[in-house]
């Protein structure tokens, strides 16, 4: 009876796994315990579990597109400082006003350029 029990369950295990390797992929294995001393029974043994590896994504790279630059056009040149009388080693002498500058800021007659003289004393 026991060998009849056995016969089965080898075929039942050679039919099921052509059925799995007709179809490319399936595992079948058959566990034998032996006891090593009377009433130890060890576990069933397992070969070590080997996870796939991994592979990683490939690396795209993109190229940048090249900076753009736009040159600011420049900045005009700030407009000169308009003066009533140009201020240099002159006085100015309004002979309308019969005054000078700066105690005359306008003249309409036109400024005479005078050489500076020190006060008298």
């Amino acid at each position: 009876m026991k060998k009849s029990v056995l016969l089965m369950a080898v075929l039942a295990t050679v039919i099921v796994s052509q059925g799995a390797l007709a179809r490319g992929h399936g595992h079948v294995g058959v566990v034998l315990e032996v006891p090593l001393y009377p009433g130890y029974y060890p576990g069933p043994y397992y070969p070590p579990y080997y996870p796939s590896p991994y592979y990683a994504q490939p690396v795209v790279v993109v190229p940048s597109s090249p900076s753009v630059y736009v040159e600011q056009p420049a900045a005009p040149p700030p407009a000169p400082a308009v003066q009533a009388v140009p201020q240099e080693n002159y006085w100015y002498y309004c002979a309308k006003a019969k005054a000078y500058y700066p105690y005359v800021t306008t003249c309409a007659a036109g400024w005479s350029r005078v050489s500076p003289q020190p006060p008298a004393q």
